[in-house]
């Protein structure tokens, strides 16, 4: 009997010592066919188990296919809990709960480094490679950094950011061979060896797991602290309302630094053995040749796809000039994607109704589309047995509970009284709801919910009501069972002349006109009616022009005429960040103060 054999052997018949907690806790058991609410039962019941510890139920299989190879989770596991060792060894074993920050590719050395921090009792914290050095030391200062992990490639950036941060903050090179595809063989008694050396269970019940910094579009980023809690109920939710499984395969483009990237499109394979391809960066040339990927197996073929609206919009303009040209193109990518997909997710910004349509027609698939904070984790989401309907972001997820609001004002430096105008969970939502169509401010409450902002108490108060609701600064309509992102309370609702208008409805609006490729809809200051609406553009023809006169009236036809914008400018792209969001705030008085990087209508 080979090492892998008795591997295999010693964890079905092991039911006592170091595993046995994770073998037996069987975390996958929920099915769609179960009462509403148990997943919450189950959570509260079952214990945390971090992804590391989950890889035990999975070893054989594939975990990470990237430009190096495919990597299973035994390979991913060995290699973490060596990077582990390292990581108590610069430190010292006795620490807990340090931060450790890590700059790595979109390969296997991200899980690595992820799961080597938990391993060793740490709190994880994503560093992105495409950001400067100035604002990667403030994250390393920020979060009193204990250690910095980073890949041979990033040494370079590793060294500016040491510049400006100082040499006495440690830091570990993974070299090259950390990123090849290892054959390792281990004996069951070398791997209980093995995990002797990483936290107990009961560690991870009350301690804290990862930070990732907000975009900063208030003021500095702000570290989220995430218990290893808060991730499991965010995993989870997830795992049941897009009903993961160990067959799934997903093309992992996103960034890796943000909750859309590292939760609901790394994290959630990972809990259930699944496989991520996971791409170097977005590339729409890449991501259509996954999806169409002839090469491989039919089990290995992509069945999940998750992306921002930016990334949707680029693939189609990819499919345009590749792919749309003549009928048998077209009809044999529907018929691919179609066949081999089961739900394609967008997130993190409102998804265009144009955009919607094209995919469909395009690729036979229904977008589906939730919303999510990095505070919270997806909390609503269309159902996948549930209508699709464009511009709705569906219903709560598991375990969260919902209010709408309306707030008054209060005394500076008290908290705000609120009113409930509608009122919600996943468990009374399931049992039925009233029709009528209410707007007010969103709260969350649930296992999901943040711990608090690093080292910033006052900012943690001021985001959650008396009476504990986090408070996501966005409103929302409940519509006839589905609830509809409105905007940021702050940047996407325009208050002018008495109205609240919203700016996602007029950018949905002026996406759908045939000469316009991107635009951006907010309000600036106006003596009279308190803010005017304004709109930048982004022509589809660079080089052409619009008439004014034409696309006010087109607008007058679709739109209530208080929110058709009255100032306009157009530039030749914007400034959207990697999640394809653009920081409103800013960008109004670049583009409203006589910039010479654009034209007035």
């Amino acid at each position: 009997m080979n090492n892998m054999t008795m591997l295999s052997v010693f964890l079905k018949s092991l039911r006592s010592g170091v595993l046995n907690s994770t073998l037996r806790s069987r975390p996958y058991s929920i099915s769609n066919t179960d009462p509403p609410g148990r997943i919450q039962s189950t959570m509260e019941n079952r214990g945390i188990i971090p992804a590391h510890r989950i890889a035990l139920q999975h070893l054989n299989r594939v975990a990470i296919k990237d430009s190096h190879g495919s990597h299973t989770y035994l390979d991913v596991l060995l290699k973490a809990i060596k990077l582990s060792n390292m990581i108590k060894s610069s430190i010292g074993p006795e620490k807990n709960q340090e931060r450790i920050g890590f700059l790595c590719p979109n390969d296997s050395t991200y899980v690595i480094s992820q799961w080597a921090c938990w391993a060793a009792g740490h709190i994880a914290v994503p560093l992105s490679p495409v950001h400067p050095p100035s604002l990667l030391g403030y994250y390393v200062k920020d979060c009193d950094a204990a250690l910095i992990i980073a890949s041979q490639s990033h040494s370079q950036l590793l060294n500016a950011v040491h510049e400006t941060v100082g040499q006495d903050t440690k830091s570990v090179i993974l070299e090259e061979s950390w990123q090849q595809t290892i054959n390792q063989n281990v004996t069951p008694t070398q791997l209980k060896s093995i995990l002797c050396d990483t936290k107990p269970m009961e560690f991870y019940q009350n301690s804290d797991a990862m930070m990732l910094y907000t975009s900063g579009t208030t003021g500095k980023p702000k570290g989220v602290l995430l218990s290893h809690k808060n991730i499991d109920a965010q995993v989870r939710m997830l795992i049941e309302v897009w009903q993961w499984s160990k067959k799934d395969v997903i093309v992992h483009a996103l960034p890796l630094h943000h909750t859309h990237g590292v939760i609901n499109a790394l994290l959630c394979p990972l809990y259930v053995g699944a496989s991520c391809i996971m791409l170097p960066k977005f590339d729409s040339k890449a991501i259509w040749e996954n999806f169409l990927n002839t090469n491989v197996s039919q089990e290995e073929k992509p069945t999940l796809f998750m992306g921002v609206p930016t990334m949707y919009s680029k693939l189609l303009s990819h499919y345009d000039s590749t792919y749309g040209e003549t009928q048998r193109k077209r009809e044999y990518v529907k018929a691919s994607i179609s066949n081999n997909f089961r739900v394609m997710i967008s997130g993190s910004a409102a998804l265009p109704e144009p955009v919607f349509y094209k995919w469909k027609a395009a690729t036979g698939i229904e977008i589906v589309e939730r919303y999510g904070m990095t505070e919270i984790g997806s909390v609503l989401s269309i159902p996948l047995e549930g209508e699709r309907r464009p511009g709705y972001v569906g219903v709560p997820s598991p375990g969260v509970s919902i209010r709408l609001a309306e707030f008054q004002s209060s005394p500076l430096g008290s908290k705000a009284n609120y009113q409930i105008l509608f009122e919600t969970s996943y468990d009374q939502f399931s049992k039925g709801y009233a029709n009528d169509k209410v707007i007010g401010d969103l709260l969350i409450k649930g296992p999901n919910v943040f711990k608090c902002y690093w080292n910033k108490p006052e900012a943690t108060a001021k985001d959650f009501t008396a009476d504990g609701w986090f408070r996501t600064g966005d409103s929302v309509q409940f519509d006839n069972g589905y609830f509809k992102i409105l905007g940021r309370l702050s940047a996407d609702i325009i208050k002018s002349g008495g109205f609240k208008i919203s700016a996602l409805e007029i950018e949905t609006h002026l996406l759908g006109h045939p000469e316009i490729a991107d635009c951006t809809v907010f309000g600036i200051p106006d003596v009279t009616w308190g803010q005017k609406v304004a709109a930048v553009l982004v022509l589809a023809n660079p080089e052409m022009t619009i008439d004014l006169i034409a696309l006010k009236q087109w607008c007058k036809e679709r739109m209530a005429p208080y929110i058709v914008p009255s100032e306009w400018r157009i530039y030749s792209e914007l400034p959207r960040n990697a999640l394809g969001k653009v920081n409103k705030v800013e960008f109004a008085k670049v583009a409203f103060n006589n910039n010479p990087g654009s034209s007035k209508l």
